[in-house]
């Protein structure tokens, strides 16, 4: 998947567990409960499965589960939308050139996207 050249500048990721109340398909928002805060290698982890996402085949639903807000040590830089169902990810932020922003497609079944499913879900409780 494509990230904007400003991911190299992220210091802090915040995990964003959008739930069906929380959200609407077309809001601009990246609306949700903040589950975690990541830094260092965390955010190098995150970051590196995410350019590692091949694209897959997307559907018409785009109803994200998970999103990251990626912040520098001073401010936002980009936020991240992704639904694993219809394998589409939203692109927007300050730091997104207007051509990036958008929904990319991703494969959630590649390695990848299993192990970034897999990391986001470490964030809430079971």
């Amino acid at each position: 998947m494509l990230l904007p050249a400003v991911s190299a500048q992220t210091e802090m990721i915040e995990v964003v567990r959008i739930t069906e109340a929380m959200h609407s398909p077309l809001s601009d928002d990246l609306t949700g409960e903040d589950t975690a805060l990541w830094e260092a290698d965390q955010v190098r982890e995150a970051l590196a499965l995410i350019a590692e996402l091949p694209p897959g085949e997307r559907y018409r639903c785009f109803v994200p589960g998970w999103g990251i807000r990626a912040h520098s040590d001073k401010e936002l830089l980009f936020e991240i939308a992704f639904c694993f169902h219809c394998q589409g990810a939203r692109l927007r932020g300050p730091g997104v050139p207007p051509e990036e922003q958008g929904i990319q497609s991703f494969d959630p079944e590649s390695i990848p996207g299993r192990a970034l499913l897999a990391l986001f879900r470490t964030t809430v409780p079971s």
